[in-house]
């Protein structure tokens, strides 16, 4: 019975040790999670929801700000192609106003002309000639 002993003991001796590795490892394992959230949880105390907030407002009124400068210079760049496109139509009205005109004078100075230079037309009158028909009464 004695060599049964020992052998149990021996047995009994590898598991614990077994055991003692296992729980080693699984220790180690363990811990690299905790020592990350650990990291984690010192860096995010830097960064308190408050800090984060007063950040991520400022960010948002920055963006805001540049956007409305850019429509600000936008609207510049628009009333400026506006006044642009009304002088040229205004001018373009001139211009077909005027060409109006110097047609209507020349027109008028060519009727003008045209009249002056026509010899008198003789009026001819045409005649009516009117053919008296008989009736004849009807009969019955």
């Amino acid at each position: 019975m004695g060599k049964l002993k020992t052998y149990q003991e021996q047995l009994q001796d590898i598991v614990e040790k077994g055991i003692n590795a296992a729980e080693e490892q699984q220790k180690k394992l363990a811990s690299k999670p905790f020592e990350y959230a650990e990291k984690l949880e010192s860096e995010a105390r830097e960064y308190s929801v408050k800090t984060l907030r007063t950040r991520y407002y400022g960010y948002s009124e920055n963006l805001f700000e540049q956007l409305r400068s850019l429509n600000s210079r936008f609207s510049s760049f628009a009333a400026d192609l506006v006044a642009k496109l009304e002088k040229e139509a205004a001018e373009g009205a001139d211009a077909v106003a005027d060409a109006a005109d110097d047609v209507t004078s020349v027109a008028q100075s060519t009727k003008a002309t045209a009249q002056a230079k026509k010899p008198a037309a003789r009026k001819t009158t045409a005649r009516k000639s009117t053919s008296t028909a008989k009736k004849t009464p009807a009969t019955a």
